[in-house]
């Protein structure tokens, strides 16, 4: 079986949860027989600003390098829309998946030149509550919904929550499956060491810079809080270099708050290992992937109390109000003076982590509605 992914960056990831889910998705699928004993083979496109160009195959994965016009408006949907064309004309696959309502903008072009091939559409988030877009790329956004919602023979919500609004917008048909997360072991701090970075001296967060997910928040309550602890923020703009200079601004040169930029592989390892906790401060989420990750790790986390981070570890995390830079503050205050306490949820969460996000049975749910 051919299969098709179209949406993302590319891979290996450097950054973006849609690019993690695709890379761990995809070498598991390219290790798996399909149902007449035959190999899958598993096509992702890229983008030659992510991955290089040189690059032909990755864990067997079969690599496709094609143009996009890299604007903040056109660069997904650009490449979205070549990829489609060159999976109907040349790689002729038997199953295409989209990623993101955004790409399924483009969705109803197979639909309409090649009706054989399976369309699979997977719901990660619904993008147009991102304060980066303006009023037009929002409403693409919401007709790449609806078109996904409507046309796609199986269309997957990686949290609960996306899937009861599936269900009571469209009355369609969705199936949960979340993300996985690969069980990590704490690594000592090694390389981080250059930043003046050991075990607990550090609060952590990583995203995007992107307003939404509310780093300013963040940063407005570390600076009203006395600590000799770091606060480290991994991640990249991704045409925001407004809301990164913004962040910067509020951070007032002060020599705690540490902006690392994109960071991956062992340091990136190293960061989460070593956290005192994790903060994620987000407005609107699908299923954060970098909670998950931080939670593999072992860390206690301190996340924004949206629906989407609610449903993610049961009563497990600490909570503070969405939007609250205040509240923040005060729960994050009280977790620095109880470290004995962080320390008991980190290991629930760690073992909960274990237990319920896995990638092997996310893939096998994943070949059930493939087949």
């Amino acid at each position: 079986m051919k299969i098709v992914m179209i949406g993302q960056k590319g891979i290996p990831t450097l950054f973006g949860g849609i690019e993690r889910h695709v890379e761990e998705v995809s070498y598991r699928l390219a290790e798996k027989m399909d149902s007449t004993g035959s190999p899958y083979q598993v096509f992702v496109y890229t983008r030659g600003y992510y991955t290089p160009k040189s690059k032909k195959k990755y864990r067997k994965i079969n690599l496709i390098h094609l143009p996009t016009f890299k604007t903040k408006h056109l660069d997904t949907i650009s490449h979205v829309f070549f990829a489609t064309f060159h999976a109907i004309f040349k790689v002729k696959p038997d199953l295409i998946h989209y990623h993101g309502i955004g790409p399924a903008l483009c969705l109803w072009i197979p639909k309409l030149l090649s009706p054989q091939i399976k369309i699979i559409f997977t719901f990660h988030c619904r993008d147009y509550f991102h304060k980066k877009w303006n009023s037009f790329a929002r409403l693409s956004l919401k007709l790449g919904e609806i078109i996904g919602c409507y046309l796609a023979d199986e269309i997957i919500a990686v949290s609960s929550e996306i899937q009861k609004y599936v269900k009571d917008n469209y009355k369609k048909e969705v199936i949960f499956i979340p993300h996985g997360v690969n069980q990590e072991k704490s690594i000592p701090a090694k390389l981080i060491k250059k930043w003046d970075l050991e075990k607990d001296n550090y609060i952590l967060a990583v995203s995007r810079l992107i307003a939404h997910k509310g780093l300013h928040y963040l940063i407005k309550a570390y600076q009203e809080i006395e600590t000799d602890k770091k606060l480290v923020i991994v991640g990249p703009s991704f045409y925001t270099q407004d809301y990164e200079n913004e962040l910067k601004k509020l951070a007032q040169n002060n020599p705690k708050i540490i902006f690392l930029g994109a960071r991956h592989g062992q340091i990136l390892k190293e960061l989460f290992s070593n956290a005192f906790i994790f903060i994620h401060p987000s407005e609107q989420e699908g299923l954060p992937l970098t909670v998950l990750e931080a939670a593999s790790f072992g860390r206690p986390l301190l996340l924004s109390d949206i629906e989407a981070h609610q449903g993610m570890f049961e009563d497990l995390p600490f909570f503070f109000r969405s939007k609250n830079a205040k509240n923040l503050k005060e729960n994050l205050e009280s977790l620095l003076k109880n470290p004995h306490l962080t320390r008991q949820r980190a290991r629930k969460i760690k073992s909960y982590s274990r237990s319920h996000y896995n990638w092997d049975k996310v893939v096998e749910s994943i070949i059930l509605k493939y087949s």
